[in-house]
This record gives C-alpha cells, structure tokens and sequence, in this order.
C-alpha cells in the first residue's frame, strides 16, 4: 500500500515537474521577441462609450486591428510562434510557426481606418454628432489603444410617408403601413431602413411579383439640424423597359406558374460535359400536375417529390413557397444538390397585368447506398476498453426516401484484477434496424396537409442487445414506433407512441445475494417495460453565423398505464403484488426531464458553454422502483467527469467504493456544467470544465444518505473540474478528459472539500474519460 501511494505520490511529482518546465519555457519568451525593435506589439485595444445607446459588443466589429488571440488571458498562438527559430525554414521550429501566431505590429494606418470605421457605423445608427477619438499608450515596445467614443444625441424620425405611383403594388403597400419597420421617434437608423425595404421586397415576392426587388425602393430625408428631426419619404418606383425610343416606365406584372419539370436524377458534371444533348434522351412522365424528368430508369416514388414541394400550377409565385420547397427537399436526405430556377414564358403584349413562369427543379442524388466502420475506446468504472460497430444506411430503400440505419455494435472491456482477484472481461453486443419515413402512416386517416407544413417523419425501430458482465447476463429486446415533425424553425417535437423493452436478466448467486435485500431486487429480475414518450426540441443555432445560442430539451415518459386498465379490467391476477404480460411483471411510472444550455461564443477561438439539467422518475402502481435502464445517474463522460460512470451518490453514500457491483442510481438528478472550449492548433482544442450533481432516490433510503431531502440535498453536492483535449476530424471528434476531485459528498460533513483537508491521490481522485463528440 505504501509503494503505490509513493508511486502515485512519484508521478504526480513527475506531471507537475513537466507542467512547471514547459510553463517555464513557455512564459520565458518575451511576447516582444520577434517584433522589430522600431515597431510595437499591439497589447490591447479598448472602446470607452461616454454618451449615448450604443452597445460595445457591436462596435468591436468595426476595429481593423485586433491583437494577438488569448486563452484565459495568455497568448498562447504567439507563445508558440515566439518558441521557433526563425533561422530555420524547416522541422520543428516551422511547424511551430504554423500552428502559432506572428506577432500583430501596432499599425497606426489602421487605427485611423478604425476610427473612420466606428464613426461610420455611428452615422449609420442617426448619431451624426458623434465623435471618436483614439490615444495610444507606449510602454515597454507594447501598444495600447483607447477608442473614446461620444455619440451624443442622435437624429430621429419625425415623419414617414410612403409614396408608391404604381397602380398595381398601391393597395398591397399602403394598406401594410402599420407593419412598418419604420416608427416615429425612432432613430435615423439606416439598417432598420435597408430591413424595411428588403420586407416590402419579400411581402411583394410572395404575392406573385417575381421580378420585383429592393433597387426599386428608395428613401428621401429632409431633415433639421436645430432640433435633429427627420422627415423620411419611402418612395416605390414603377419598373422601366428598354424601347427604341428610350425607357418606359411600366406597372409591375405578377407572375403566374404555367409548367413544373422536375428532374429526379439530374447529373449536373454530365449535362455541363454533354451541353445541350444531355437532354436528348430523357424519359416524361406527368402526375400530380408535374412534369417528371429523368434519365433512364429512376425508381423515386413521385408522391415524395409532390408532397415535398409547395409550386404549384396555377398559383402565383411565392418566395415563401420556394422557401418551403427547398427545406423539405433538403429534409428527404437523399439530394445533395437541390436547384430551383424559373424561367419567364414570353408572351404576346405587355397590356397584361398577369405573366406567366415555368419552374426547373434539378435534383442530383447522394450516392444511396453507404457504410461506416467505427472504433473507439472506452472506459466504464475505470475499466479500460474497446469497441466497434458498423453501420449500414439505404437512403430510399423503398423507393419512398425511406432512410433505414443498420446497425451492429460490440464492445469489450477488462474488469480490475483488484475486485475480483484475476482477469475478467465484459463483452457486449448488439444489432439495431431504424427506418423514418417521410411523412406520417397514420391508421386512421392521411395527413398530407400536415406532412406539407410541419415535415413529420415516422420513425420505426427494433433492435436486440445482448450484455456478458461478471455479475449477470442481461439481454434486451426492443421495438418502438413514433413520429418527429417540426414545429417552426427553432421547435421540433418527437412523440414515440408505443416503445416495448423486454428485460431478460441472468444474475450471478453472490449478485442475487447482494441485491435480495434490497430495493433494486425488482430492477434486476425479468420485466417488461412498455414506454409513451413525448420529446421536445428548441435550437436557435445559426450555423451561418457565430453568434450565442440557446438550447433546452423536454422529455416526458409514461410507463404502463395501458397494460395497468387492461390488466383491471380483464380481471387479471397479481403475482407477487405485480400484474404480469405473458408471465413477465411489467413496468410502471412516470418519468420528466429539462436539460437546459447557453453557449457563449466569445469569439471565434473562445467558447463557454453553460448547462443544467433536472430530473425525476416516480415508480407507481405495478412498480416500486424505476427500471435499471431507467434510472438516473452520474459521472462519466458526459457527466461529471471527476467520477467513473454510477459512481457517485446516492446522496451522501459512501458504500460505492466498497462493493464490486456499482449500480449507484437514483430517481432525481440535478447536475449543473460550465466549461470553456478554446481552439489550439491544427485539429487540437483545449477544454477547462467544471462539474457539479448528484442524485437521489425518493421513496426508498436502500442507501444510506440516498434519500432526497430538501434541507439537506444542496450540501450533497458532487464537486469536479478538469482539463479536456478535442481532435476535431471534422467527421468526428475525439474527446480526452482528465478529472478531478473538488468535493465528495460521500466523505464526512466537514470533510468533503478534498482540498485543503488533505492532498489528491492519483487512483481515488483523478479519472480518464474518453468520448466521442462534445459531452454537451
């Protein structure tokens, strides 16, 4: 026992003797050491806002000249570069150049181009009485640079009228007023001017005018300088033609659909190569008021085609339902090229008031058929090992863009030699089927209205798992149904309407020994667990722009209601005070979830990303205890990562650690995260996160300390942090994380701080955790 704490005691000696020389090294090269002795490093640069409503997060977009990038206050990219040798053009000290950051020269041409740029942005928000003004401090060959920022009192809107000589677009503009995005007494704004016109551009698209656009909108100001009021006339301009005889200004035609072609495997190299006899041999068939297209034989069933698109014949061009056409048919995930183009049927005379389009949608497939082949390692209680899986998909199995997913999955794993005095595996495997079709199969009725609006898909599942453990074999077999739609652009809801999981559980003399007296008896006996489920998603992500986002899940799951009525009504028996299906006891509860996340990107190498989660499942009727599969725990790689997975609570319990079958699960979970993700070098990204939950159980104190209660809970909290490393494959990424101990509810009230009660041990207070993806 002495040697291995002198040995962890050794290699924690060792680690920090590496983390101090590289510190050492790192921190002794002057951030100035390749910066010209006649030049400054650029340091800082800050904006000070002395007068008026003018955020500073939307001023630094206008700053040229920004420093060196920072970690947690270090520059680390410069660090790196300072490290080379610049005599060397090759090897290490060229590789160190790559990955770092030369250091940023202060640039006073750029300074004065901020300025402009700051005083720019200021005049576009009505602050054309603002004044900016830069100082630059000198110290030490290092530049600072103070931007003073003066808005002082902006110009506002006294006035605005909208003028519109177009007999045509008239009763659409005028009558629309009111949804303005112009208001008196607001600022001279000219961003909310550009908004206005690109609205009235789109409301006009939408209502059939297809060559309509915001060029043909514009603004006249009068405004006063005594009192800093604006008059604002927004003025809609007639379309012009070209004649012999010069320009003509005519009304604005609306534009009607005439034909709809759709060509279902269209090859966007061949028809570039072959030009126009790329379409001599091409088979037309028409249904459901479109032209389909296709070279060769194509087996795409055309109701997907129409269901998914919102052009029809007849209608009058709608920007909205081009829109719609393309997200639907982007949401079948069989096209990775999807073009949609309109051309204009000529007509006889200009006297109408109607024209008429033809619509071209050219739709090149994925290839339909693939496979993927993943490894990865894994560690479960500490235990090292390693899995596997592969993955089959058919992207239109059936014709229908019927996305199936096979998939078979292995995995082994040691088990300590310690525990069980020899050595030990747990093997692991299993096959999964997953098909989501394309719109809702309903018993009852259709829903092709429903299917146009909301992209539903009905998802079909059923797989077999098989787990090979020391302390019990368990087998699973499961099969659901459900749908997914979306409920707008940042919602989307999942409703699993039948999810059966039969439990097939073979456990070891001594395991039954542990457990008989126990209330996770019933967890680990044979059951079946019938689920309805209702999930939902909200995600204002922007994967255009870098910019904060929020994401927060629901779930809610009821468990055996329908089996409980049956069971009453058919005058069915208890067994052992549990209703049975096919002699197997059923399970039965109510089970609800949030998970809730901020991400805060700071800029484009810092992230900080916040989340909570909360949950509880109550066991009723047929059930005293949530299913094993059910049950809520902590710790691990998604978790908190200073615990292997079901190591930690519940509650206060210290029992864990002394015991060879782990199964520290609970019925709540209350688990918080703060981690801060920052961009290194090549496809490496640091993380430093800290961790903190636990859970409980709620009706039965099985474990000592387990139970929740309230005035005692939030001194039960579990205390991690760490440091992560990611490798961003762009396919995937691979996560590395070390945690540590900062607080252990199961040690003594008074105790539980670990530091400054007494020093960390490498085996008890530090974990490994390897995963695949962000752990949130």
């Amino acid at each position: 026992m002495k040697n291995n704490r002198f040995k962890n005691i050794t290699q924690l000696h060792k680690l920090g003797l590496i983390v101090v020389l590289f510190s050492v090294i790192f921190f002794s090269c002057s951030p100035v050491k390749y910066v010209p002795n006649d030049e400054y490093l650029l340091d800082r640069y800050r904006i000070k806002i002395t007068e008026g409503k003018i955020k500073k997060e939307d001023l630094k977009n206008y700053v040229r000249q920004k420093p060196n990038k920072r970690i947690l206050g270090i520059r680390f990219h410069l660090g790196m570069y300072n490290l080379s040798n610049k005599n060397k053009e090759k090897g290490f000290s060229n590789w160190l150049r790559t990955i770092g950051e030369e250091p940023v020269i202060f640039d006073e041409f750029l300074t004065n181009k901020s300025k402009q740029q700051l005083k720019s942005y200021l005049n576009n928000k009505g602050y054309y009485n603002s004044v900016v003004t830069d100082t630059v401090q000198y110290r030490k060959r290092r530049a600072r640079i103070l931007y003073k920022v003066e808005a002082n009192t902006p110009y506002t809107i006294k006035q605005v009228s909208y003028i519109c000589n177009d007999s045509n677009l008239a009763p659409i503009i005028l009558p629309d007023t009111s949804n303005s995005l112009i208001n008196s007494g607001d600022n001279f704004d000219l961003d909310i001017l550009q908004e206005e016109r690109k609205r009235i551009e789109v409301k006009l698209k939408n209502k059939g005018y297809y060559n309509f656009n915001k060029e043909y909108i514009n603004f006249q100001a009068d405004s006063s300088a005594r009192n800093l009021n604006v008059a604002l006339n927004l003025n809609i301009r007639k379309a012009h033609k070209k004649t012999p005889d010069g320009v003509v200004y005519i009304e604005h035609k609306k534009f009607k659909i005439r034909k709809i072609y759709v060509f279902t495997n269209f090859d966007q190299k061949v028809a570039l190569k072959q030009k126009e006899f790329y379409y001599d041999d091409i088979d037309t068939t028409y249904a459901n008021g479109i032209y389909f297209i296709s070279k060769g034989q194509d087996n795409l069933n055309r109701r997907v085609i129409h269901q998914s698109n919102f052009i029809e014949s007849g209608d009058f061009y709608s920007l909205d339902n081009l829109d719609k056409t393309y997200k639907h048919l982007n949401s079948l995930r069989i096209f990775k090229i999807i073009n949609i183009h309109f051309n204009e049927v000529d007509s006889v005379s200009d006297s109408t008031d109607v024209k008429f389009l033809d619509c071209n949608i050219q739709l090149t497939k994925y290839y339909l058929q693939s496979y993927t082949v993943e490894l990865q390692g894994t560690n479960s209680y500490g235990n090292i090992g390693a899995g596997g899986s592969f993955l089959y998909q058919h992207r239109s199995l059936f014709g229908g863009a019927e996305i199936t997913d096979f998939r078979i999955n292995g995995s082994i794993e040691t088990i300590d030699e310690q525990s069980w005095g020899g050595n030990h595996y747990t093997t692991e495997i299993g096959a999964n089927v997953t098909v989501s079709i394309p719109k809702f199969i309903l018993p009852i009725f259709k829903a092709e209205k429903f299917s146009k609006k909301f992209s539903p898909k009905t998802q079909i599942s059923g797989g077999y798992n098989f787990q090979d453990r020391i302390e019990y074999r368990r087998s699973i077999a499961n099969l659901s149904y459900g749908y997914s739609w979306d409920g707008n652009k940042y919602l989307k809801h999942f409703v699993k309407f039948v999810e059966l999981n039969a439990v097939n559980v073979d456990a070891t003399p001594s395991f039954k020994s542990y457990i008989d007296s126990t209330y996770l008896k019933s967890s680990y006996e044979n059951h079946l667990v019938s689920v309805t489920n209702y999930s939902l998603t909200f995600n204002n992500q922007d994967i255009k722009k870098s910019r904060d986002f929020y994401f927060f899940k629901m779930n809610t799951e009821f468990s055996g209601n329908v089996l409980s009525v049956a069971s009453e009504l058919s005058g069915s028996k208890k067994v052992d005070g549990s209703y049975e299906i096919f002699g197997i006891p059923f399970s039965q509860y109510f089970k609800v979830d949030f998970d809730f996340r901020y991400y805060d990107i700071v800029d484009k190498t810092n992230t900080i990303v916040y989340r909570l989660f909360v949950g509880a499942g109550i066991p009723y009727g047929n059930s005293t205890v949530l299913p094993f599969e059910k049950m809520y725990f902590a710790g691990g790689a998604n978790s908190i990562r200073a615990w292997n997975v079901r190591s930690v609570g519940p509650g206060s319990y210290s029992g864990g650690s002394q015991t060879r079958f782990p199964n520290q699960s609970g019925d709540l979970k209350l688990e918080a995260n703060l981690e801060y993700r920052f961009k290194l070098f090549w496809l490496l990204e640091g993380a430093f996160f800290i961790d903190a939950g636990n859970v409980w159980s709620l009706k039965s104190d099985e474990f000592e300390g387990g139970l929740f209660r309230k005035n005692e809970f939030y001194k039960e909290f579990a205390v991690g942090s760490g440091f992560g490393t990611r490798f961003d494959f762009s396919f995937l990424i691979f996560r590395l994380d070390l945690g540590v101990k900062l607080r252990d509810p199961a040690l003594e009230v008074g105790q539980r701080w670990i530091v400054g009660n007494r020093s960390l041990n490498w085996q008890d207070d530090f974990t490994i955790n390897i995963g695949i993806g962000y752990p949130f």
